[in-house]
This record gives C-alpha cells, sequence and structure tokens, in this order.
C-alpha cells in the first residue's frame, strides 16, 4: 500500500500549513500529515515553509525576524493564522503520524524539546513522528540529539551513490522530487533498507507514474487523489 502524504495538511483545498489544512488533511484521512518549521525571532517554534511571509501571508519580511506576536497579526488565508507546532500537533492528536520538516536552521533542539514533551505528557510515541530536511546537517543534529526518532532525508537531484546520502543519516526514508525519481534509485533505496516517500505529486498521470516506480508513499496537496 501507497501511503497517502497529507503535504502541508492538505493545500490543494485550504491555505497551506494552516489549521484549516490540517484538519481537512484528517477528514480526507491521510495516513501521514506533512509540515515545515521555523523559529520565529522570540523563540516560538511556528508552522510555515518559506524564510519569508510575503507568499503565504498579508504581510512581508522573514519569519526569523518577527516576533510570535507580530507572526499572529497575519492573514495566512481564509483568516487562519501561522500556527505553532504544539498547536498542529493538538489537532491532529494521534489520528495519524507527523512528519515534520526542519526549514530554519537551529531548530532541531527546539522541535525535540517539543516531541518530547508530546511524549512524556501527552502519551505519543516516538514512532509518530519522521523529521525531514533538505539540511542534512540538521539531521544529523536531530540524531545526535536522539536515535528514537525516524528520520526522512529529502533530495533534489540525483546524488552521486542514489540513497547512500540517506543510509549514512541512519534515515529511516529517502524523499525524492517528482522529477529526479527513477527506478533505479527506489530499488537502491529498498535495499538499504529505506522506505521511498516522494514529492510533491498532484496529477493523476504523475501518480500513477511515480506508484508504478515501488514508492512507499506519495506528497500530495490532493491526498484523497492517491
Amino acid at each position: 500500500m501507497v501511503l497517502r502524504i497529507g503535504h502541508r495538511g492538505a493545500s490543494g483545498y485550504e491555505p497551506e500549513n494552516t489549521l484549516l489544512s490540517f484538519q481537512r488533511g484528517l477528514r480526507l484521512q491521510v495516513d501521514l500529515i506533512e509540515l515545515d518549521v521555523q523559529v520565529c525571532s522570540t523563540g516560538q517554534v511556528v508552522v510555515i515553509h518559506d524564510a519569508k511571509v510575503d507568499r503565504t501571508t498579508n504581510g512581508t519580511g522573514y519569519v526569523e525576524e518577527k516576533s510570535f506576536r507580530e507572526l499572529r497579526a497575519l492573514d495566512a488565508g481564509k483568516w487562519q493564522k501561522i500556527p505553532t507546532l504544539q498547536e498542529v500537533l493538538d489537532i491532529i492528536d494521534r489520528k495519524v503520524k507527523v512528519n515534520i520538516e526542519i526549514k530554519g536552521e537551529g531548530a532541531s533542539k527546539l522541535v525535540f524539546d517539543i516531541i518530547e514533551m508530546y511524549i512524556s505528557k501527552r502519551g505519543w510515541e516516538w514512532d509518530d513522528f519522521i523529521i525531514s530536511s533538505f539540511n542534512h546537517y540538521e539531521l544529523l543534529e536531530f540524531n545526535r540529539l536522539t536515535s528514537k526518532v525516524k528520520i526522512g532525508a529529502i533530495i533534489a537531484g540525483i546524488p552521486i551513490g542514489y540513497a547512500e546520502c540517506a543510509e549514512k543519516l541512519n534515515a529511516y526514508s529517502l524523499h525524492p522530487s517528482k522529477e529526479f525519481i527513477n527506478k533505479i534509485m527506489v530499488d537502491d533505496a529498498h535495499k538499504r533498507g529505506l522506505k521511498v516517500f516522494s514529492y510533491t505529486l498532484n496529477e493523476p498521470e504523475d501518480i500513477e507514474r511515480i506508484k508504478s516506480l515501488g514508492v512507499d508513499g506519495i506528497f500530495s496537496d490532493f491526498p484523497d487523489r492517491i
């Protein structure tokens, strides 16, 4: 079975990375919800993809330079606010597993602390989480903090050695883009004991093509199409 992974919730239907989008993903019965985190100037872990707020809100400027109060004053679409990681985890409430993509540098320790709190006080388990990033140094840092959380190595392109980079990180999964994934890469990852989750697939023909390669999961803005 190919896992249906809600990309930034169900961002084809609702404003991405908002509580509305994550609620929609849950209603569509995704297997996994993916979200992006960064750290604002006052230290909160907020759920937003871009380094700047310009594309996804009615504001301008860099997330890391704004206070949480400033970020909360913005409209992220349909009168939604930029949520904290904790608010999203409360919405998900262990109904599905969560893929947290670390976007901002230095976020690993703060994310780890939140995860540890949800495990110790809210009844979550280490297995409920996957931590992924394009920044493999952040993944190394997370591995240093704990080996209990699954790691997903995101790549854009075809690395020398195919899935070797993910294996060296002691990763659980390789996350290749739809533009570069091929059968050799998928087979190589599987030989190394890695899962393969490809991003971001929205068109039915793309979804079927990637499925035929033998992937284990697909990220989609329209997860009900998988």
